[in-house]
């Protein structure tokens, strides 16, 4: 298994044979300690990669996998912009993953009904008062925003709320839901996929920054007792001093 830290590998599809053997390794894991894998993904170039590459793992034990989504738009579940859909028609028909143990949020309801609607279906999964994912998969924007969580915002401030809605959001949509720093900071092993040169600024200024004066959110992923991993492609890592 891959040590924690950060990973430059030449390509998308190097990323997804590494990326692949890491989950695969921490589900079996999971399901053979506590009987049940849980994860929570992102969506953008992240689903296509990790989807491709499961495919290819079918001894993870699937059938005990929990999957939620970090962060989700507020449109139909059929709607190209949902988080959702790419991971179902990924997987489910494709691996022993029952569609039932994908999590979607509820697009009839408010931004802030549903926000509480997911809350609740975290609860659903999770006995801790905070949910201890398996895994975070991340990813970070040209912006340094990582799930629905963009620099500046009062979300990146939030203490008390799980999953917590935004109707501000700067990158369209507006109406969405995240999980909070607090829940991907609970995680016992979060991961940023993250590729492409137009990330190249701000994943030196997160990953070299002086973390004090740095508020990008994706630098805030930083879990209080669990893995931190960070994997490149060599056009994201182009500006880092050391790669």
């Amino acid at each position: 298994m891959a040590e924690e830290g950060v990973h430059v590998l030449a390509d998308q599809a190097t990323i997804g044979t590494e990326l692949g053997a890491l989950v695969a390794a921490k589900a079996k894991e999971a399901v053979a300690s506590r009987g049940v894998f849980t994860i929570a993904v992102s969506g953008g170039s992240t689903t296509k990669i990790f989807c491709q590459e499961m495919l290819k793992h079918a001894d993870v034990g699937w059938e005990k996998w929990r999957v939620f989504m970090a962060d989700e738009r507020l449109v139909p579940l059929d709607h190209e912009d949902c988080n959702y859909k790419g991971y179902k028609e990924g997987l489910v028909g494709s691996v022993p993953l029952a569609a039932e143990h994908i999590y979607p949020i509820n697009p009839s309801l408010s931004v802030e009904a549903a926000a509480e609607d997911y809350t609740q279906k975290l609860k659903q999964v999770f006995s801790e008062d905070v949910p201890v994912f398996d895994m975070v998969l991340l990813g970070m924007g040209p912006d340094g925003h990582t799930a629905s969580l963009f620099p500046g915002h009062k979300l990146l401030q939030e203490r008390t709320l799980l999953v917590a809605p935004i109707s501000d959001s700067p990158k369209p949509p507006p109406n969405r839901v995240t999980l909070t720093l607090k829940v991907l900071n609970r995680a016992r092993c979060a991961v940023f996929v993250c590729t492409g040169e137009s990330k190249a600024a701000n994943v030196k200024v997160v990953l070299e920054g002086n973390e004090q004066d740095n508020p990008l959110p994706a630098a805030l992923v930083q879990p209080l007792d669990g893995e931190l991993h960070w994997y490149l492609d060599s056009a994201a890592a182009s500006q880092l001093s050391q790669q």
